[in-house]
């Protein structure tokens, strides 16, 4: 049965599995902590394909973090995403507008004086894509962050609304117990509460969902910054020069 494979699933028993949730049950959306490091999306795994592919070309990467790699912090105060970040993709090109006019030494220092213009050549096709990359994985952190605090403003105003409709609904069967007013209004009532209350659902799924995008977003893993800050997360060089 179902609800015997989801019980399976779930590790819990059958009994538990279909025990509906209350609207405020379920798990916390947790707060995101400020000041979080640029230097998290380094475990993105499009950042890391970059890099190899760079590396591929025996370009120096610490070079190209130092270069071309924004060190910011990523979060305000609030969780939100921070003037920093908002600045770095509001100004157009930004940081990565130097691009062009950087010399990223290759390893080797090009001994092959033969192979030196393909190297190059590769070096700058691997540059821009590194570039690319990079644009796309600071986009997809402000967009998620963006998500993530207008949806949980929206929870907020939708849990409001759904007091003022639990209580219109809470008084339309006061009148009606009375003799007051008629059935239908109380049908109108519990009607508008049924709304609300799937609505608060469904944002609150987005806003979990929005957790979900941004942890895919800042590269999967541990997200501790208690002891960390954008200015002394490092930006690991450990075997930068590996082909």
């Amino acid at each position: 049965p179902p609800a015997d494979a989801l019980a399976l699933l779930v590790g819990a028993p059958p009994a538990l599995a279909d025990t509906p949730l209350a609207l405020d049950d379920g798990a916390v959306l947790p707060s995101l902590a400020p000041g979080l490091p640029s230097s998290l999306l380094t475990r993105r795994p499009d950042v890391i394909a970059a890099e190899r592919e760079l590396q591929a070309t025996r370009a120096n990467i610490g070079a190209a973090r130092a270069a071309f790699f924004p060190r910011i912090a990523l979060t305000s105060a609030i969780g939100s995403g921070s003037s920093a970040l908002h600045d770095l993709l509001s100004s157009g090109a930004g940081v990565w507008s130097v691009i062009p006019n950087v010399t990223l030494p290759l390893v080797d220092g090009g001994r092959n004086r033969s192979n030196l213009a393909l190297s190059h050549a590769q070096r700058d096709e691997a540059l821009a894509q590194y570039e690319k990359t990079l644009q796309r994985a600071f986009r997809d952190v402000s967009d998620a962050l963006a998500a993530r605090h207008w949806l949980a403003d929206q929870v907020a105003i939708e849990r409001a609304t759904l007091t003022s409709q639990a209580e219109r609904a809470r008084l339309a069967k006061l009148r009606y117990d009375s003799g007051a007013t008629r059935f239908l209004e109380v049908l109108d009532a519990q009607r508008d509460l049924m709304n609300a209350e799937q609505q608060l659902v469904m944002t609150r799924r987005a806003l979990l969902s929005s957790r979900v995008a941004l942890y895919g977003a800042l590269g999967g893993g541990e997200i501790d910054t208690g002891k960390t800050t954008a200015a002394t997360a490092p930006l690991s060089t450990d075997s930068d020069n590996t082909p």
